[in-house]
This record gives C-alpha cells, structure tokens and sequence, in this order.
C-alpha cells in the first residue's frame, strides 16, 4: 500500500471487492484510488450552540482542520470526500474566521475535493471550493451521507461509537462500523457526538449485526460484536435513540 505514511496493516477493510483502511485519526484510506474519505466534519458547532446561549470553546473548527491538514500531508490523497455535515448548520460557513476559510480553501485547492450533500449542510459552500455531490459512486462503493443499506455503501450521519468493558472500567470509542457489505464511518468533528451502535438506528443498516473498529490512540482496533456492551441511561435503561 503506498502513501507518504506507513500505514498500520494490522486492520483493514475489505468491501465490495476493494481494499479499504480505517485510519485513527477517523479517516478512511482508499489506496487504490489515492481517496480520502472524511464525515461530519460539523464546523462551527461551537459557534451555533454560542448563539444560541450554550457556551462553548470556540476552537472546534480549528482542531478539526487541524486533523484533516495532518492527514492530507501524511497521505497526499488526489481525492477528499467530506461525506456530508461538513458544516453544523446553513451558516456555519458564513460565521467561519476568516483564517478558517483560508485553511479549508487551501484544502479544496490541493485536492480534487467532493462535498458530499448533509441534512444539516445540503447547499455546496461555494466560496470555499470543491464540487458538490448528493451521491458520489465509484466503482463498486457507493458514497452518501444517510445509510440506505444499499451493498458497498459508505455512508455517516449515525456518527458510531463503540463501548465495551474490562478490569473494572468502560471505554466508549469513536468508532467505523461494518458488516463487510455496507460502512458507516465516525464523526470527525471535534464536537460531535456519538451514538452507540447497538442502539437500534443500526439495525436496518446492519440486519445481521456488525463489528466495531473503534479508533485508538495511533492504531484502530476491531471489536466482534460480542464484546461490545450498550449505553445506560441513569436509571438503568439502555439508550434508545440520539438526535442526528
């Protein structure tokens, strides 16, 4: 597998006949095609929940790119796919400091970059850009925001996470989850949530289950479904639902 990085061999993805590498950092690593696939990236949540009067540490969009500008220097990918909710709300990009801007132009310009359509994001930022696109196919992948289930499908929007337990203690991970059929890739955005996926929204994307391969620190991990145990509300019930 060539890149400017050593890539870690010790988890790959095979999907549809192509060979796919989930990277730590939340990315996905499509070798063959030198393409970068990134999702809910969700800029500017920290500026949307400020105005609304929910206080939070601005610097959001920053460690995001931050993130992305490290993994396109590492990479060199010739392709970006940001796989919809790049931005949090419709004027996140208008709210965007001006160094910002000038970042993620840097960005769009370096690569042939592909704004996949959101439900939080589904207008093209214009000026900063890149092409749009709601679906995006590729051989045997199919690209889109929203998981339809459809075979060779890498999608976002559920913003997955894994938990499992041992010694004493619970870890809940971003995480990329799959069946080998289909993918659903982790949220990017250094504010976004996660929704566990034992919850049910996962059941008509995976019918028969799947497994987590939850990012760690430098590697990425894979968990067998038997390992992974579900979020408890206070109370005791488990969690049942998480507003995308």
């Amino acid at each position: 597998m060539t890149s400017a990085r050593a890539l870690p061999s010790e988890t790959l993805l095979h999907l549809a006949g192509e060979l796919l590498t989930p990277l730590p950092e939340g990315g996905l690593w499509w070798a063959a095609r030198r393409l970068l696939v990134v999702s809910d990236l969700h800029l500017e949540k920290g500026s949307n929940y400020a105005a609304a009067g929910q206080l939070l540490p601005p610097y959001d969009t920053g460690a995001t790119l931050t993130r992305l500008e490290a993994l396109c220097a590492a990479l060199r990918p010739e392709t970006i796919l940001s796989l919809g909710d790049s931005f949090h709300d419709r004027q996140s990009e208008h709210r965007l400091p001006p160094p910002y801007a000038q970042r993620i132009r840097a960005l769009t310009a370096a690569h042939d970059w592909v704004w996949i359509e959101g439900n939080h994001d589904p207008d093209p930022p214009a000026h900063l850009g890149g092409r749009a696109a709601r679906v995006l196919r590729l051989d045997g992948l199919v690209f889109r925001h929203e998981p339809e289930g459809e075979a060779g499908e890498v999608a976002g929007h559920l913003h997955p996470v894994a938990k499992v337990s041992g010694r004493g203690r619970s870890v809940r991970r971003r995480c990329f989850a799959s069946d080998g059929a289909r993918l659903v890739m982790p949220a990017m955005g250094a504010f976004a949530g996660g929704l566990n996926i034992l919850d049910t929204a996962f059941s008509a994307v995976f019918p028969e289950g799947c497994m987590a391969f939850a990012m760690g620190e430098g590697r990425v991990y894979s968990l067998p479904r038997k390992h992974l145990i579900p979020d408890v509300r206070p109370g005791g019930a488990a969690s049942g639902g998480w507003r995308l």
